[in-house]
């Protein structure tokens, strides 16, 4: 049976994060973000080649979902309201309304999800990736709640100890 499970950058070490993936089962990990790189060195192992040596090593496929990625604009929407509330990215806890509505109607309405499902491993979890720690803070648990609903694919978020 398929499952899915969400996971950031946010509060992990590499070897954490590699932990928890293989504790999970995952097999397959999709990478929603638009630009695959974190700032900072204490998350350069979440740059994309890094991390995609990382996962080979550890036997955990890697795809990049760039359409499920949200816009630039859409990202400077929510910057502008973490500014709003005096939050940071590393910090955030929720997406602010008007981006859950758009992301949900310019990314994830037009994505053909019954593909994405049709290729995913039986046999294995499939992680949804971004960087926020909080999957409520992130798009990728928008993703998560629209394979749950029309797939009927059970969700676990995956979060740092």
């Amino acid at each position: 049976m398929r499952r899915i499970a969400t996971i950031g950058v946010y509060g992990f070490t590499s070897k954490d994060f590699l932990e928890h993936l293989f504790g999970e089962g995952v097999g397959l990990l999709l990478d929603l973000r638009q630009r695959r790189a974190v700032r900072g060195p204490e998350y350069s192992w979440a740059n994309s080649g890094r991390l995609q040596r990382a996962l080979a090593a550890a036997n955990v496929g890697y795809r990049h979902v760039k359409a499920l990625a949200p816009t630039t604009e859409l990202r400077q929407l929510q910057y502008r309201e973490d500014d709003r509330q005096g939050v940071g990215k590393r910090n955030r806890i929720a997406l602010a309304p008007e981006y859950t509505e758009r992301y949900t109607r310019e990314i994830l309405d037009p994505f053909d999800l019954d593909a994405l499902v049709a290729e995913l491993p039986s046999g294995s979890v499939t992680a949804l990736f971004c960087v926020e720690r909080d999957p409520e803070a992130c798009h990728r648990s928008i993703v998560a709640a629209r394979l749950y609903a029309e797939h009927a694919l059970p969700v676990t978020h995956i979060l740092p100890s």
